[in-house]
């Protein structure tokens, strides 16, 4: 009996494995740690915002619009709770990903703006925040192209045969990815020039 047993469940095994079950699992776990490693980038770019805000307003104190607009797409992305069901959600997903873009809009405009004060460009701390959030940008690139990559993987993986009739059985669907449109601007990290421009000539 026993001899029996272990021959159905060796078949089983080989079973689940010839018909992809096993590809599905393991690519499915690998999506959610590249997902989890987004998120954690994206959350280490938002806790950087308020001590930016903050340095930038000490010198520029009058872009309040500006500077407003980053507190509050910084308080949306952080109204949106990344959890792993966001994976299973395409318009949780979109929403997600909106957010962001809105804060690296947002940030970007801030980027700008401090082009016109020489002073805030050569605060030690203003340095340190902006050579911080050039790191995380390129952080956030990594982590997403793995995540694109993982998600690319399994989505293919679900829609080839066998496979996709064991994710059909187990309801397996697509997963939501990163749209490429804004890839190569995503990808190019903020650069500030920390040279402060030379006081006009009068």
């Amino acid at each position: 009996m026993r001899k029996i047993l272990t021959v159905l469940a060796a078949l089983a095994s080989l079973s689940l494995t010839n018909c992809g079950y096993n590809a599905i699992q393991s690519e499915d776990e690998q999506i959610k740690a590249n997902w989890s490693e987004v998120v954690n980038q994206y959350q280490r770019r938002a806790d950087l915002v308020p001590n930016l805000v903050n340095s930038v307003k000490g010198f520029a104190q009058q872009e309040k619009d500006v500077l407003l607009g980053v507190t509050n797409a910084r308080a949306k992305v952080g109204s949106i709770q990344a959890t792993p069901e966001v994976l299973n959600d395409p318009a949780a997903f979109q929403k997600f990903q909106a957010a962001q873009g809105e804060l690296s809009s947002a940030l970007s405009r801030l980027l700008v703006v401090t082009e016109n004060y020489p002073q805030l460009k050569s605060d030690a701390l203003f340095k340190d925040l902006m050579s911080q959030l050039e790191g995380t940008e390129n952080r956030i690139t990594v982590a997403r192209n793995r995540y694109i990559k993982a998600v690319q993987e399994y989505n293919v993986t679900i829609r080839s045969f066998p496979s996709n009739l064991t994710a059909m059985m187990f309801g397996y669907k697509e997963k939501p990815n990163f749209s490429v449109e804004n890839e190569k601007e995503i990808s190019t990290a903020p650069k500030v020039d920390f040279n402060p421009s030379p006081a006009p000539s009068k």
